[in-house]
This record gives C-alpha cells, structure tokens and sequence, in this order.
C-alpha cells in the first residue's frame, strides 16, 4: 500500500496502521490483566503458607516457571510463528498453571516434596486450590456467570479479522469503500474499548470475590506464627551452631532467623560452612551480621553443612535468637514408570 501513491491507498495505510496500534495496545491489556490476576490468586494462596523459606521456595518455583514460559514465546515469536501457533503455546501454558496449581494442593509433581514441610496449612486451602479449576469449581462458575459478554466480543474481532482478511484477498479488483473503512474504525474502537470495560468489570468482580480471602481475613495466621521456630540465648562472647547433613546435591539448604529485640537493637554474625568427607572446609556464605534473614540455596556438594550464629565479639550483651533451619531434598518433577508410561 505504501508504494502506490493513489490517496485513497495512502489513507487506507494510515488506517490500517491505526487499527494495528488499536490490537496491539489491547493485547496489552488482555496480557496485564491475565499476570495482575494471576498474580493475585498466587498470592493469596501464599499468605497461608508459613512465613519463611519454604514460601520462598515455591515462590521462586513459580517464577522459575514463569520465566521459561515466556522464554518459550519469545522464541516463537521471533522464529515468525503464527497467531494459531502462538495462541496453542499460550493455551497450553495456562493448561500447564492449572495442573501446578493443582499439584500443590494434593501435594504431587514438583510440590510433592515442599507440601512435606508445610506444617500448618489449611486442608481447606489446599483443596480448594486442587479443585479451584474443575469442571464445577469457583473458576468454571464465573465463567458461566460472566462469560457471555466476553464470547461475543471474541465473535465481533473474528468477523472483524474475516472482513480484512477477505478485502486484503480480493484488494486489487475491489478497493474498499470509504464507507467501509469508516464502520470497520468504528467496530475497531467498538471492540477495543469493550473489552478493556469488560476487563476492569471482571476485575473487580475477582478482586471481590468471596472465595479469594486471605490468611490474615481468615484469621488463620495465629495459628502458624510460631509454627517450627526454636528459640535460644547466645551468652556474650558465645556462638550457637546447627549442624546439617546431606546426603543428596541438589539439595535446599534453608533458614530463617531474627534477633528478639529490646530496648537497644542488636545484631549477630551468621555464616555458613561445608565439611566434605575428608575434613576439608569450604566457606559457602562468609560471615556478616545481621538483625535478621530469610536465605537458602542449592547444594552442589554432599557432606555436613555448619551454620553458625557468632556472639562472639560482644563482650556484654547476650542475644536472644529465634530460628528455623532445614535440608529439603531435591525438588523434581517425579519420572513416570514405565508401566505407566506403557499404558499411555
């Protein structure tokens, strides 16, 4: 269209240019509003579980998950695939964030090993996340509430698509009139601002929704607050240590600890050391002080793993310290046997 310099094909390019802007800046929407909530059910979900490293592990699964799902579009994207294409990726992803939101409710696949240590959370919680997306769950009966609306916007932007399609078909016998192009901006604008209406709507009603309460409104945090923690005094000049052995790399090293304040803030010193079979010591988180931490990571060797809480250059103040430490084994995604296997 550009390289003819009829007007009325140079103003059909404008338009056409305008319309793309006009989709592209509604997928934008679409996708803002799909992460904004899905961001808000995990994170509901995530204020029952404890407080401490094992949260962090599943959230840190999660955005692992999230970061490979892009990856996958990204590459599909820019390897030229088609909107068909891109559509059954995406489908397919969302298929893929239901049955893991399902597994960490009945606690299999790549959770069945973190569900072990989540001491104190709700059954209910866990079966509600488990069943959230069957067939008659919370999710398919907003659907049948609220769906109409949204089918017949996606019927509008096919025939919308099916009328460009068929003129860009026969565009050289027949140019678009002037009174077409005026109705297909109009049902563009149409479109585009109905759905980003029908969005904020369905926003609202999920953001309200009965069934998405959290912890705290369901006062179940009291419950879990001590949920696991030890508690001791490290005497001035004194250190406390906890000693873990592994047994399998890959393994989670993971702790969680605070100073019992009083009247004068006060600190302590943490590090982290490896002790292989032969005696050999490697330091794997140097010492530094601190009022509290939140830390894990993966183990790449075998052997005794030290931490150590280090009062030892307060000459007068000893220190109260609350914490939890623990060896989770490897997170994996479970092989399937082969009987299984040969039975699909």
């Amino acid at each position: 269209l550009q390289q003819q310099s009829a007007p009325e094909d140079v103003e059909l390019a404008r338009v056409l240019r305008q319309l793309r802007d006009k989709f592209e800046g509604a997928l934008k929407v679409v996708e803002s509003f799909q992460a904004k909530n899905s961001n808000n059910i995990f994170n509901t979900v995530m204020t029952y579980m404890p407080q401490d490293f094992r949260g962090t592990l599943i959230r840190q699964q999660r955005e692992r998950s999230e970061r490979n799902k892009q990856a996958e579009v990204d590459a599909l994207v820019n390897s030229g695939g088609t909107i068909r294409e891109r559509y059954a990726l995406l489908w397919k992803q969302q298929m893929d964030r239901r049955r893991s939101l399902s597994q960490l409710g009945s606690a299999t696949g790549v959770y069945k090993t973190l569900v072990k240590y989540l001491v104190g959370v709700p059954q209910v919680l866990l079966d509600f996340i488990r069943q959230i997306n069957d067939d008659h769950g919370p999710m398919e009966e907003q659907r049948q509430r609220y769906g109409p609306p949204l089918y017949s916007l996606t019927k509008m932007v096919l025939n919308i698509r099916l009328f460009l399609s068929f003129s860009w078909w026969r565009f050289e016998d027949i140019k678009m009139q002037k009174n077409q192009i005026s109705v297909l901006e109009e049902a563009v604008q149409v479109y585009v601002s109905e759905l980003e209406r029908f969005l904020n709507f369905i926003g609202e009603v999920f953001a309200n929704s009965p069934f998405f309460v959290t912890a705290e409104e369901a006062g179940a945090l009291e419950g879990n607050k001590n949920n696991g923690y030890s508690e001791t005094t490290v005497g001035a000049g004194k250190t406390h240590e906890v000693s873990l052995t592994v047994e399998t790399v890959n393994s989670y090293i993971a702790w969680d600890f605070s100073i019992l304040q009083g009247k004068i803030s006060t600190d302590i010193g943490f590090s982290v050391e490896h002790t292989d079979s032969s005696g050999h010591k490697t330091p794997i988180l140097p010492y530094r002080r601190y009022e509290s931490d939140q830390g894990n990571f993966c183990t790449v060797m075998a052997g005794n793993y030290r931490l150590v809480w280090d009062n030892s250059y307060s000459a007068f103040f000893k220190k109260a310290l609350r914490y939890k430490v623990d060896c989770i084994p490897p997170v994996v995604e479970p092989v399937p046997s082969t009987a299984a296997a040969e039975g699909e």
